[in-house]
């Protein structure tokens, strides 16, 4: 796992093999911020990133300049892991939370330019996701809302579906707030 582009463009993590999770590949990370290059400024937004699993994502964020970001995590090595990442790259002021992500998006009273989802491609309420999100109103006006999935998931008839972009074996839908 190694972090594409900023600050801390060339870092290399290897996240233990007990952790059970199944990192967004760097060429789909590569394509996703490319994606995101047109639509924000990473300098100016806040991130929440659900279903963090080794935080790939997050130091993405964080290597481009976001000044702000949640990370949302249920396995407790996996936050273990985040942390430590965290700390050597010498990063103290993201905000890293251990919950079950549909109990947080359903009581979170906060509002976010910027939401990636990156729940296990087998969930069964993978669903759900965008929609608790956007009932819930979770985003900020104009906002962003990115959930990577597998092919067989159809997103296009939820609220404020977008686009969906297909790299290789990863999905990305997009909505808007």
């Amino acid at each position: 796992m190694r972090i594409i582009s900023g600050e801390f463009k060339g870092r290399v993590f290897s996240p233990p093999s007990n952790i059970p999770v199944r990192p967004t590949t760097d060429r789909a990370k590569e394509s996703l911020f490319n994606i995101l290059n047109n639509h924000i400024e990473f300098g100016e937004v806040e991130v929440l990133d659900l279903f963090a699993g080794t935080g790939n994502i997050s130091y993405e964020f964080l290597s481009r300049g976001v000044p702000r970001i949640t990370v949302v995590e249920r396995d407790p090595k996996c936050i273990a892991f985040i942390k430590g990442t965290m700390d050597k790259l010498g990063i103290a002021d993201a905000k890293i939370i251990r919950s079950d992500v549909f109990k947080f998006i359903e009581n979170c009273q906060q509002k976010f330019d910027l939401i990636f989802a990156d729940p296990p491609y087998t969930m069964e309420k993978i669903q759900e996701v965008p929609v608790i999100i956007m009932e819930n109103e979770l985003l900020k006006e104009d906002g962003l809302l990115i959930v990577e999935h597998g092919s067989s998931m159809n997103f296009e008839n939820e609220k404020g579906f977008y686009q969906k972009r297909n790299i290789g074996e990863v999905n990305f839908s997009i909505f808007k707030g």
